[in-house]
């Protein structure tokens, strides 16, 4: 097992989330109750039963390309019949759609493209919740910028220009809270400190880089974080 997967295997969640936040996308987006729902890069599958708490009556389809978070989806949910976990390719989704959920990993396809690309597997009327790395200043510090790893990262005003330019209309947007942040960071930072004492060179590694990206995050999210989208097509 890699170092990365050493520190990351059964943490909940692969990344900031918490259950009011799919909860106010739904919402907005008046998902119905029997609605087909698509979590693109679902990791461990952290944000799945929001989304069932939403559809009761509906089936959650969790996609990754690592085997390794798909094979968790499955030992968490494999009795319940309204979820189906599966290795596969998020540009690339099989199926119709009332709704497709991506938190935080859009940005890796590319906003447009992975809007246009997702276009095809909407039902009509269905719309795209997706959590978005965001300036919440027009003049971001040194610090917020790095955060990014030379990532390009937009404010508040651009990304609702590229989402209209994709061909989409932009229903709200809500800011992921720090509450929402610590859910990952939390449980990482006390897996680092179980890992330490007995890591290799290569583990502490991942564990150093780990530990600096929440201090970095901790230091600069009043400038920088995610900012949840739901989007619908024109």
């Amino acid at each position: 097992m890699s170092a990365f997967f050493t520190l990351h295997r059964d943490l909940p969640r692969e990344g900031p989330g918490e259950a009011a936040d799919v909860a106010w996308a739904t919402a907005l987006a008046k998902t119905p109750s029997n609605a087909a729902i698509a979590d693109l890069a679902c990791g461990p599958g952290a944000d799945i039963a929001a989304l069932l708490a939403a559809a009761p009556e509906g089936h959650v389809t969790g996609i990754d390309k690592q085997q390794h978070f798909v094979d968790a989806v499955n030992a968490r949910f494999g009795d319940d019949p309204r979820v189906t976990a599966k290795q596969g390719d998020m540009a690339q989704p099989d199926g119709q759609f009332d709704l497709i959920w991506c938190a935080g990993a859009l940005y890796i396809l590319g906003l447009q493209k992975g809007l246009r690309g997702w276009r095809k597997s909407l039902c009509p009327g269905g719309a795209i919740a997706f959590s978005q790395p965001c300036y919440f200043t027009s003049n971001p510090s040194e610090a917020a910028v790095a955060f990014w790893g030379g990532d390009e990262v937009l404010g508040q005003p651009a990304l609702a220009t590229q989402i209209g330019l994709a061909g989409y209309a932009l229903l709200g947007t809500r800011r992921l809270s720090g509450a929402a942040w610590e859910a990952y960071y939390q449980p990482q930072d006390a897996r680092i400190d179980q890992l330490w004492p007995d890591a290799d060179d290569a583990l502490r590694h991942v564990l150093t880089e780990a530990r600096e990206e929440a201090k970095q995050w901790r230091a600069v999210w009043a400038e920088t974080g995610y900012l949840l989208c739901v989007v619908r097509p024109i």
